[in-house]
């Protein structure tokens, strides 16, 4: 039996690295035809800019801080069959290198009645991602997420005004949160989700702003684990420099992002097309607009990451870490892993 449904993760998740040319019609070929773009300058001081098919083309959101969703006709234009368009705006198309992580859903979405608040739902079950768009009620309420199966991470951001982006993730439960654009630690209270886990068909939200304000209008991204593409768990660091903690998942990754949980720290996120595997992992903060950080802390092999420095933000000693990780390939099925 294979370890996996999916023999190609590169149908359902892929980056691209690109480099812009200041033009108003660059052309990206990903090789999939992505349903949610993040887009990062790797060498640049730019914000990350993130874009979905829900919203639409041009509808631009930023994840290292809480601004409000703005329009820009000069960013990504278009999503395409096999890739997107940019304009000349320097934050996605300067002359220097970029990086983009593309995930695969249904395109602009459909109706979706299974929660107590309607929502516009673009959802792929094989892969486990979906993407939600809904609007507020100011009351405890339920939405529909589509995947069929109990999300493992969701991350909520309101649209039409300044909001934190916060996290439901499996290794907190629904009573804690977490905000993805600061460096603050996951947070004790059920003013999120209700501290209702979410179930196959929906998740809960209470009825404050940050998830449910009364006519407001929000943006959720829900991932479920599917065996041998996607893992969302969480590590003790062991502080060591030159044997840190292994995380197992499964697979060869192809984007592994985290967080230490119980105090202040950036996120790390790293992938394996920037300067490619071990020991040549370079680091990006989804918090911060800073440049990548060309030190070597990871390895990333056939079955999981394993960290080379004691860094406090994602392998200090004691410490509790959530990740999410995606596969460059399985570890054992049609399309096996290979060892670095």
């Amino acid at each position: 039996m294979a370890y996996t449904t999916i023999k190609k993760p590169s149908d359902y998740f892929d980056t691209k690295l690109y480099t812009g040319n200041n033009s108003s019609n660059h052309s990206i070929t990903v090789g999939l035809e992505p349903s949610f773009t993040w887009i990062k300058s790797v060498d640049g001081t730019y914000d990350h800019r993130l874009f979905d098919t829900v919203r639409g083309a041009t509808k631009d959101l930023v994840c290292n801080n809480s601004d409000a969703q703005a329009t820009s006709s000069t960013s990504l234009t278009a999503f395409t069959t096999d890739g997107f368009t940019l304009g000349n705006e320097g934050g996605v198309n300067s002359g220097g290198p970029f990086v983009s992580w593309n995930w695969l859903a249904n395109g602009a979405g459909s109706a979706n009645t299974d929660g107590s608040i309607s929502s516009t739902v673009s959802a792929n079950t094989t892969s486990g991602f979906s993407i939600v768009k809904y609007t507020g009620t100011g009351s405890v309420a339920t939405v529909g997420h589509g995947l069929g199966v109990k999300p493992a991470m969701i991350i909520v951001k309101r649209l039409n005004t300044l909001e934190d982006w916060g996290i439901y993730h499996q290794s907190m439960g629904a009573s804690k949160y977490i905000n993805l654009n600061t460096t603050a630690s996951e947070q004790s209270s059920t003013s999120r989700w209700n501290g209702t886990e979410p179930t196959t068909s929906v998740f809960t939200i209470t009825g404050n702003a940050p998830v449910n304000g009364s006519g407001d209008t929000y943006i959720a991204y829900c991932f479920a684990e599917k065996q041998g593409y996607s893992k969302f768990g969480s590590y003790t660091g062991n502080g060591s420099s030159t044997d840190g903690t292994f995380v197992y998942t499964g697979f060869k990754p192809a984007f592994v992002m985290g967080k230490y949980t119980g105090g202040t720290g950036d996120w790390y996120l790293w992938d394996s097309k920037r300067l490619g595997y071990n020991p040549d992992n370079n680091k990006i903060k989804p918090n911060t607009s800073d440049a990548e950080t060309t030190q070597d802390w990871i390895d990333m092999y056939s079955n999981g990451f394993k960290f080379f420095n004691n860094s406090g933000d994602f392998n200090y000693s004691g410490y509790n870490f959530i990740y999410m990780a995606f596969a460059e390939e399985p570890l054992v099925g049609d399309n096996p892993a290979t060892a670095r």
